[in-house]
């Protein structure tokens, strides 16, 4: 009765506020059959990190790319936006959610329909020449010939998210940083909280006055710290619920 009468709360909560930032990580993806990188069945338990270091992948870019290519695309790139992404775009084309942060980089947010979206920690389905900085599409360039150049000036490609070693990319972090100042729901779904610098964000908007409604299977970091309203369980299943009960509102 309490997680229904916590819905419910959220729900209403949501319907009323002003300003609502989604921030989202590995856990909305996971009902997509993306596996989260850490944890019992993450990636790191089957594929060696240093792939997905800066310095080794200008060293070793083959071999990273021979990793990059089965991670990314073969794997990753079949999968599609589960039901939780999918209520999320329809809460913001409600005008209820005004934009969403993510951890992710698998593009899902977009594909579902979200317009507003910012990319921590970048996008796999943008590649980047590491010479002009010129920008594809994943889907337009052939990873049959490893590792991919450019076409214009034949350097290597890289996928256009962030390895170890590199920063988060300016224009999103700012955008984020400006959410924490600006909303007055933080809807933190699928994360452990621990990433850093992406587990600040939370923080800072709770820090500003924020509510913190949290979906997750578990509790995070976050759970017996900053959130007001824990909602343990799948995040497709308690959105779907919230959004039921919105449309009754």
């Amino acid at each position: 009765m309490k997680k229904k009468n916590d819905i419910t709360r959220a729900a209403k909560i949501i319907n009323t506020s002003k300003h609502i930032t989604v921030f989202t990580g590995a856990g909305i993806s996971v009902e997509s059959g993306i596996p989260p990188f850490r944890g019992k069945n993450g990636l790191w338990n089957k594929y060696n990190p240093r792939f997905l270091e800066i310095e080794y992948f200008f060293s070793n870019p083959l071999e990273s790319w021979k990793v990059i290519k089965e991670i990314f695309y073969d794997f990753f790139g079949k999968a599609k936006p589960n039901e939780a992404h999918n209520v999320i775009a329809k809460l913001e084309k409600k005008n209820i959610v005004k934009a969403v942060i993510t951890q992710n980089i698998d593009n899902l947010h977009q594909e579902a329909g979200s317009k507003t979206v910012y990319e921590f920690h970048g996008n796999s389905q943008k590649l980047v020449c590491t010479k002009c900085q010129s920008i594809y599409n994943a889907r337009d360039i052939h990873l049959e010939n490893l590792p991919p150049l450019c076409e214009k000036c034949n350097s290597l490609l890289k996928p256009d998210f962030i390895f170890f070693g590199e920063g988060i990319p300016e224009y999103a972090y700012k955008k984020s940083l400006n959410e924490t100042n600006i909303a007055n729901v933080f809807l933190v779904i699928g994360t452990t909280g621990k990433i850093m610098p992406a587990c600040m964000i939370p923080q800072y908007a709770k820090q500003n006055g924020a509510i913190i409604i949290e979906i997750n299977p578990e509790a995070s970091a976050y759970t017996n710290s900053i959130t007001d309203i824990f909602l343990q369980g799948k995040a497709s299943e308690i959105l779907r619920n919230i959004h039921q009960i919105i449309n009754l509102l």
